[in-house]
């Protein structure tokens, strides 16, 4: 059972007894040699976002396969994730709060001068990966990722680039590293920033913007009719059924992948630390997980431990120097 503070011996075990019973009457617990505890899980976006359909998704696999009984999934917005995160950071000690985030988050912390860092906070599984991609409307004059940064680089201000991401988010990060790898400057970059992927969508069809850049799940349909075409995309492998190259394909040398993990607040007891990698590790191994990750079109990325710990101080370290050369932060 996750702990909730220092009492008596006696008195512990007496609410202890009474806790359990009043757990198993709510129909919120577990079998007790998984470890019996109540969860929430705080999503640091508003209903629909690709934080919440990956939090949602984790519960109801959690749920639905017993590893836990009912959690609480509720939404904390504002400031790109930053007030989410902020709040996670206070609840200092607290074990039964878990939160997933991810890149944008990461980078909303800087660009918004919040000290509740990702990295202050405890890992505990970072959970998936997805692909950013180049995306122009069927009518685009480009034809190939070539064409692209061949206009780029003769007039960078001149191709708008379009993402529905603030300052600091996936979408935004990722033209700016692939402009800096392509050789052109970054802070010369035309970006527009859209308040997620419908708005970009809508940006993009109706030619207000020369191309776009955002994870592919959320144009599947789009670019399956050929409304919406991929000029490349940002991994190490080609994503099956899209025809486009990687970037290190087409002469761009980079990588770059969006990611969503869960974090637990500072200061936990290790077991329960311990108690919620468990869930996560019993969730990941799930068959209606490996499912959930086709359907959505997420890359299994599990990691936990000194791992995952080393990527978040990794990733606040890339975030921070592309921001500083943009002159963001």
């Amino acid at each position: 059972m996750f702990a909730s503070g220092r009492r008596t011996p006696v008195a512990g075990i007496v609410l202890a007894m009474v806790a359990a019973l009043l757990l198993s009457a709510c129909g919120v617990t577990r079998g007790e040699d998984s470890g019996l505890h109540r969860l929430r899980m705080m999503v640091p976006n508003s209903p629909g976002g690709g934080y919440d359909l990956t939090a949602r998704t984790a519960v109801k696999v959690m749920e639905d396969e017993k590893i836990t009984g009912r959690v609480e999934v509720f939404n904390v917005i504002g400031a790109g994730g930053t007030v989410a995160m902020a709040r996670l950071i206070n609840e200092k000690g607290n074990g039964d709060l878990m939160m997933m985030m991810g890149l944008g988050v990461v980078g909303a912390t800087f660009t918004n001068g919040s000290k509740a860092r990702a990295s202050n906070a405890t890992a505990l599984a970072k959970m998936v990966e997805e692909q950013e991609g180049i995306l122009v409307p069927a009518s685009s004059p480009f034809k190939t990722v070539a064409d692209f940064i061949a206009a780029w680089k003769a007039d960078p201000a001149k191709v708008t680039v379009g993402g529905g991401s603030n300052p600091g988010g996936p979408d935004h990060l990722f033209p700016m590293e692939t402009a800096k790898a392509a050789g052109v400057d970054p802070t010369k970059v035309n970006y527009v920033s859209y308040d997620g992927g419908g708005d970009l969508l809508t940006a993009l069809l109706g030619n207000k913007i020369a191309a776009g850049t955002s994870g592919l799940g959320e144009y599947v349909d789009q670019i399956e009719s050929g409304q919406v075409r991929v000029l490349a995309v940002s991994g190490d492998e080609r994503v099956e059924g899209v025809d486009a190259p990687t970037l290190r394909e087409a002469g761009i040398d980079l990588t770059f992948t969006n990611w969503r993990g869960v974090l637990a607040p500072p200061d936990i007891s290790d077991e329960d630390r311990d108690a919620m990698i468990k869930v996560l590790e019993e969730m990941h191994a799930t068959d209606a997980w490996k499912e959930a990750l086709v359907k959505n079109g997420w890359t299994d990325a599990f990691m936990t431990g000194q791992p995952f710990e080393d990527f978040l101080d990794e990733q606040d370290r890339r975030v921070e120097t592309t921001l500083t050369d943009l002159g963001l932060v």
